[in-house]
């Protein structure tokens, strides 16, 4: 009896996807700076976002002021580097009752 030798077969090459963030296809623009000038309140289920008014530094709404949520610690005078400016945070509708910005 002859034995036959197994001939190794050609592996599929996988391509492999660009590794990049989560959800990181989505941003179109350019990310933009901007300064808090003020904590307006806390809100959230929690209390653990806190709403701010800051002042875009560059890109094509320069000098806007908008309103914000952050989650995280924030204060006055954080860079904070915003995806978009075209969307703003709604009001908080009452007087906070949560944390120490009232």
């Amino acid at each position: 009896m002859a034995k036959t030798q197994k001939q190794p077969k050609p592996q599929k090459q996988q391509q492999k996807k660009q590794a990049g963030s989560k959800g990181s296809d989505k941003i179109l623009g350019e990310i933009v700076p901007a300064v808090v000038e003020e904590l307006i309140g806390r809100t959230g289920f929690r209390g653990e976002v806190t709403q701010v008014r800051c002042l875009v530094q560059e890109g094509r709404d320069k000098g806007r002021s908008m309103r914000r949520n952050v989650r995280g610690p924030v204060r006055i005078g954080d860079i904070l580097m915003l995806r978009e400016t075209e969307i703003e945070a709604r009001r908080i509708k009452s007087k906070v009752s949560k944390g120490a910005y009232t």
